[in-house]
């Protein structure tokens, strides 16, 4: 399965074949792109130990979704 497809699942809890992920991104005006070679100087140890430990902090550290209002100039009155 696509990496995209995964991440949508994992995260939607739908699926997709690999063209619907494609579809998808091209309705919403992204494209499929696959880097052509991977960096020789790429540390997959190192990058998996990022993903493992400095990820999770960095995810749980976004701020949440409040309502509120979409104009920057004129807040949400209460």
């Amino acid at each position: 399965m696509d990496a995209g497809a995964s991440q949508i699942g994992r995260r939607f809890h739908l699926t997709y074949t690999i063209q619907g992920v494609r579809k998808l991104l091209v309705r919403n005006g992204w494209s499929c792109q696959v880097p052509a070679r991977r960096a020789i100087e790429r540390d997959d140890d190192a990058v998996a130990g990022w993903v493992k430990e400095v990820w999770p902090c960095a995810e749980d550290s976004r701020r949440p979704m409040e309502p509120g209002s979409s104009s920057r100039t004129r807040p949400d009155s209460p």
